[in-house]
Parts: structure tokens; C-alpha cells; sequence
């Protein structure tokens, strides 16, 4: 298991679990960061990562994204 910003653009992976406040996992939940989705890294700009989950891309920070163990 390891976090999201491990990974290298167009790698995908499946959520495991998010980790966090429970205001932040519950953010994380509702943008589709559940356990089980599949996720792939589509880009990284700056301190910000680009994901496409169920369908949609979503950025996120990098210590958001830290939180989302693949």
C-alpha cells in the first residue's frame, strides 16, 4: 500500500483506503475517492495532481492526494 503521489502519470491503481480527519475523508468520499474505485494519475502541475475517477478528473493537492492510499 502506498499513496497517490507515488505514482506516475497514466499509472492506475485501486483505492485501498483514505486516511484522515473524518471532514476529509468525507470530502475525498464525495469527489469518488471510495474504497474499491479505480483511479489513475493523469497529470501533476505544480503541488497539484490531476485524477480521473469514475469518469471525471478531479485535482486535488498533493496533500490530499497523500491521504489516498493506492
Amino acid at each position: 500500500m502506498m499513496p497517490l503521489t507515488v505514482l506516475d502519470a497514466g499509472e492506475e491503481r485501486i483505492v485501498l483506503r483514505i486516511s484522515g480527519k473524518p471532514d476529509v475523508k468525507k470530502h475525498l468520499e464525495n469527489l469518488g475517492f471510495v474504497a474499491g474505485s479505480e483511479v489513475m494519475v493523469m497529470n501533476v502541475i505544480g503541488g497539484n495532481v490531476i485524477v480521473k475517477v469514475k469518469e471525471a478528473r478531479v485535482a486535488i493537492s498533493r496533500e490530499m492526494a497523500q491521504k489516498i492510499m493506492v
